[in-house]
């Protein structure tokens, strides 16, 4: 086929635009792809950032775009346009295109993340050299990005960008388009295997440019450390840099990882998380689940891709770095220099302001990533053995070192976070048991200690070996690990990636020291509380399934009106119950081996919080106050439960003929008894009243009839209901509505028809099922008090 004849850009931007509303998905890819091969860069230039804005959505998440985030792997358009944007597709061709004649896009700086837009526009030049050489001066908000940046850009963007997606539109986040494409750039750029593939598409002008790359003698500046000097650069002395040809091959890769982590994880500055360490400071971003899952994502590969470092490149001297490939360089330095300060930041910052249910576990998941990097190796014998029965290699002892707050500090967070969950909840449990697994595994809480010992060792220890203070990047150290002095010793590693984090002022509070191991105790005491609770709650349920089982028909079962489990919600709540028991009885014997706790202590833990929650404290209330609406909680009440270890009756105390018909009664029947009994009652209530006053053996059967007082009474005191209604005196009244219910219309047809094969008439039948019913309660009113006679 010909090509089209070369229209004016702005044509064809028209175009593009009329056709995009009303032509299907398939067609436009189709058509984009023949518009990309046929036309010159120069054509296509226009029409670029309309692109990218009608795929990933606008900055402000006004235009939605293609939804990736909401296109899941069994649409027909997900295939369509995971081959439109796939790294060998059109779309990336047309970025190489325009890369090929340097053209620059404008990006608005107040779409970047916080601490970057603050420090732009304070005039100071962010840490990050993804911005150098990209910052007008006069300040004019823009930044001037090359067409690959302004595409990643666009990337990073669609996933914190503000969207409202029409209601129904939900899925896996595994399996929508957005979460495999990140997946597939990551595995693209950033190989585990090989080198990145150079760019299939060619060009007349010579091969693809890239822009201008890091100067060779700062490699990596702006990661891993925040600027602490007083003399800040400032944007209009943004340093130049020089064309490094060996870079070349992987700038690619460096430009998707900055902005990657710069747009997903630079949301809160670390000089603002040192200086308000509180869970009551609200910063204006809030990360999304989907946000958090996309960064484990990032997390994982980025462990994976320094994995697979080859081991001689590992094991050379300093002086054979220089002659390493620039890949191997970034595999090196890339999870300690480019992840680890905004990482823990950004995690910091989730663990203290999460919200207290099961969603926090994509946090979690995505914590326990980063702090075992041994997973993901590659080898299939990590993948296959169980966790805790695994041994953490040796060698892993000096990245336990160099991220000891991210074992350390963040599982205090943690700790504060399951002292305030109710761990009854098998979602919660579930999480108390995943952190307790990982911790045990064999070696790790010794190198743990190893580094606590290190960070402990005095100051003047150190300076008698090398007469140094504790650089950071800023104040002139290197961001490369190799390229630190031979002498560099594990004692200045832990110090100094400490008082990076923290600040030279930080007070330290050692994992396995008393302050910690008290706070575990009370975990230890809570969990072994909320086992008992689950206990009570799996008996209750047992006896609610029995009570509701086929006997039940027959009259033997429970016919409390409160009851609101069905017999399927019952069955779910019991295998709920049954994980929360092996949950945290399998999180409990792992406290104990990660801290060492020996029977005795454990047995003593156990004898306490029996003693305090016997049956008989079992049924208290929750901690109130009295007031004239009821009773008011205290925060010890509100504390008791969320953990599940005290709770209010709820009852229903309505009037009994007024509760919601229920599904095994008849609407109508239930409508019409109601009528009957309201005239009976107001009509025969004072005589009614007078027969239940009596002592005797009369007065018996009514209230046994015709009052529930007693009853009322007992669920009166057990819920916090007002002093008005607890004060109210009860009326004897009589209620025909279980004549309306399913059950006792099959009893009452079965009766009929026995009697009927006895050739009983219709109301001889009537007399025997009245007398034979009357003797039935009367037996069991018989017995229930010869029960309660003590």
């Amino acid at each position: 086929m010909a090509a089209p004849a070369l229209q004016q850009p702005s044509f064809l931007l028209a175009n593009l635009k009329a056709d995009w509303t009303i032509k299907p998905l398939h067609q436009r890819c189709h058509e984009l792809s023949k518009i990309i091969d046929d036309y010159p860069a120069k054509e296509l230039h226009a029409i670029f950032p309309w692109l990218v804005e009608s795929v990933f959505g606008s900055l402000d998440g006004i235009l939605s775009g293609w939804n990736l985030r909401f296109l899941q792997a069994r649409s027909a358009e997900y295939n369509i346009a995971m081959n439109f944007l796939d790294p060998s597709g059109a779309m990336m061709k047309l970025v190489y295109k325009l890369q090929a004649e340097e053209y620059k896009y404008e990006f608005p700086v107040s779409y970047l993340p916080g601490p970057i837009k603050s420090s732009i526009h304070a005039g100071v030049l962010p840490d990050c050299p993804l911005f150098h050489n990209k910052i007008q001066f006069p300040m004019s908000g823009l930044l001037l990005l090359n067409p690959f940046e302004y595409y990643m850009f666009g990337v990073a963007s669609s996933l914190i960008a503000p969207k409202n997606y029409p209601p129904g539109q939900h899925g896996s986040c595994s399996d929508s388009a957005y979460f495999v494409l990140v997946d597939t750039y990551l595995k693209y750029f950033l190989p585990t295997e090989g080198n990145v593939p150079p760019s299939p598409f060619s060009d007349t002008r010579g091969t693809v440019a890239s822009p201008a790359p890091r100067s060779p003698s700062v490699p990596y500046v702006g990661y891993g450390g925040h600027s602490t000097s007083l003399l800040k650069r400032h944007i209009t002395h943004q340093p130049s840099v020089n064309a490094d040809p060996a870079a070349q091959e992987i700038w690619r890769s460096e430009t998707l990882l900055q902005v990657f982590v710069e747009m997903w994880l630079h949301h809160y500055s670390l000089e603002m998380y040192q200086k308000l360490q509180s869970p009551q400071v609200k910063e204006p971003f809030t990360p999304s689940e989907e946000h958090v899952l996309v960064v484990r994502l990032l997390v994982k590969h980025l462990h994976a891709f320094s994995n697979s470092l080859k081991q001689e490149s590992i094991s050379s001297s300093p002086s054979a770095h220089s002659h390493s490939s620039p890949l191997e360089e970034l595999k090196r330095v890339v999870v300690q220099r480019f992840v680890q300060q905004k990482l823990y930041v950004f995690l910091q910052h989730c663990f203290g302001h999460w919200p207290l249910d099961a969603s926090f576990r994509a946090v979690l998941e995505t914590w326990l990533s980063y702090i075992q990097p041994w997973r993901y190796t590659g080898e299939k014998n990590n993948m296959q053995a169980d966790v805790q029965n695994r041994t953490v290699p040796d060698k892993w002892a000096s990245f336990v070192q160099e991220n000891l707050l991210m074992y350390t500090k963040l599982f205090q967070g943690f700790l504060n976070r399951a002292m305030r969950t109710d761990l009854v909840n098998a979602k919660n449990a579930l999480m108390v048991f995943r952190v307790a697994k990982v911790f045990v595994q064999p070696n790790l809480s010794e190198m743990i200690q190893k580094a606590e010992q290190l960070f402990l060792e005095p100051e003047h220890a150190i300076l008698q070996r090398q007469n140094r203070v504790f650089l950071t990047p800023s104040h002139g150290g290197s961001f490369l690990s190799s390229r630190q002095p031979v002498g560099t010793d594990s004692v200045f590693k832990v110090k100094s990636h400490v008082y990076s984090l923290e600040g030279q002022d930080c007070q330290y509070n050692l994992m396995f020291g008393p302050d910690l191991r008290n706070n575990v105790l009370k975990l230890i005491q809570i969990i072994a509380q909320a086992r008992q609770t689950a206990k009570r709650i799996s008996d209750h349920s047992t006896e609610m399934a029995a009570n509701n089982s086929f006997l039940s028909w027959f009259g033997v079962g429970s016919s409390d009106h409160n009851n609101i489990f069905s017999r399927g919600e019952m069955d779910d709540m019991g295998e709920g119950v049954k994980k929360t028991h092996e949950f945290l009885d399998k999180a409990l014997d792992y406290l104990c081996q990660i801290f060492r706790l020996n029977a005795g202590q454990l047995s003593q833990l156990m004898v306490n919080v029996a003693s305090v929650d016997d049956e008989g404290a079992s049924k208290q209330l929750p901690d109130c106050i009295p007031s004239e609406n009821g009773l008011v909680l205290t925060d010890l009440g509100r504390l008791q439960i969320i953990n599940g270890h005290r709770r209010f009756e709820i009852d229903y105390h309505g009037d009994p003929e007024l509760q919601p018909i229920r599904s095994y009664e008849n609407a109508f029947l239930v409508r019409l008894m109601f009528h009957i009994s309201s005239f009976i009652n107001a009509r025969f209530g004072d005589h009614m009243e007078a027969l239940c006053s009596r002592q005797d053996l009369l007065g018996c059967i009514g209230r046994h009839y015709l009052s529930s007082s007693s009853k009322e009474a007992v669920q009166r005191q057990k819920s916090p209901v007002t002093r008005q209604i607890r004060d109210r005196p009860p009326r004897a009244r009589l209620s025909l509505r279980f004549l309306a219910s399913y059950r006792t219309l099959l009893i009452l047809l079965l009766l009929y028809m026995l009697f009927a094969l006895l050739s009983f008439g219709a109301l001889s039948s009537t007399g025997l099922v009245l007398i034979v019913s009357f003797l039935y309660e009367l037996m069991l009113n018989f017995f229930h008090k010869k029960l309660k006679t003590p």
